[in-house]
């Protein structure tokens, strides 16, 4: 069971302990399933233990989010997620099977656009597609609907110095959406945007999203994004889960009308306190 803390949102749950937090992992069906989750990291002044005892789940068609100060764990979750190694201890799982057996169903977006520059955008976005063996004539018709769905089929031939950062950012989007992923790794995709580019992109991402049946994991530092995207934001802290908070806004979600409420940024203060 969830324990409600008191507040004027009343949308915060906290964890009272490890066996609340392992309930809450055992989903069957789940994307995303972290149980016991611990990670160590060998440096010169000895051992460090990251991520200590974390479980959550992460349902398909799910959007979550992780915040916390630099250091609580986010990427290093995000990592393990991606099979980019494993947890010193617990178990990782997506959709029921290891990440490293997983990848083919799993999407991966940096802050870092990483186009290839010799490469126009629909040859970008065809790149995944044709390492996975996709005929040209297929893999060509999927990368031009996919830039047509982020607002780019316009600038399909563009190489990327053609391309503002926005649209750079748009085409890194349909590439890893072209592979129709069934869970989608993001770390910080955002946060390189100017403001409005943001909000424009963020929006760009929620309508393509909305259309599938994928799960979402997001790290960031931008309290305000966390809760405008999340179905649910999970707080991080000294490597532990300190709160999960679920936003009471309904979908498809209009970004600025949410982030002019009075809701939302009560929701905003109380999470500045308790990361404070």
């Amino acid at each position: 069971m969830d324990y409600p803390v008191t507040s004027a949102s009343s949308t915060l749950l906290t964890f009272a302990d490890k066996d609340v937090q392992k309930e809450t992992s055992r989903s069957d069906g789940a994307a995303v399933s972290l149980r016991s989750v611990s990670k160590d990291f060998d440096s010169e002044a000895g051992t460090i233990r990251i991520i200590n005892d974390v479980s959550f789940t992460v349902k398909p068609g799910e959007f979550v989010v992780l915040v916390g100060r630099s250091g609580c764990g986010k990427t290093t979750i995000l990592n393990m997620l991606a099979g980019l190694y494993p947890p010193t201890s617990g178990a990782v799982e997506i959709f029921a099977d290891s990440p490293q057996n997983a990848r083919r169903r799993l999407g991966y977006m940096l802050a870092n656009d990483a186009l290839m520059p010799w490469r126009s955008a629909v040859r970008n976005v065809e790149l995944g597609l044709e390492i996975l063996g996709m005929p040209k004539k297929e893999r060509r018709k999927k990368a031009l609907s996919m830039l047509t769905d982020v607002g780019l089929g316009h600038a399909a031939g563009r190489l990327p110095w053609q391309l503002s950062h926005g649209m750079r950012q748009r085409v890194a989007l349909a590439r890893t959406w072209a592979r129709d992923p069934g869970l989608l790794l993001m770390d910080e995709p955002f946060s390189a945007l100017d403001a409005q580019t943001r909000t424009d992109v963020q929006a760009t991402f929620l309508n393509v999203w909305q259309g599938s049946n994928a799960a979402v994991v997001l790290v960031t530092h931008d309290l305000s994004e966390a809760l405008l995207l999340a179905d649910r934001v999970i707080m991080l802290g000294d490597g532990k889960i300190l709160r999960e908070v679920r936003p009471p806004f309904e979908r498809p979600r209009d970004l600025p009308s949410i982030a002019s409420s009075d809701t939302f940024r009560d929701l905003l203060n109380e999470l500045r306190e308790l990361l404070n």
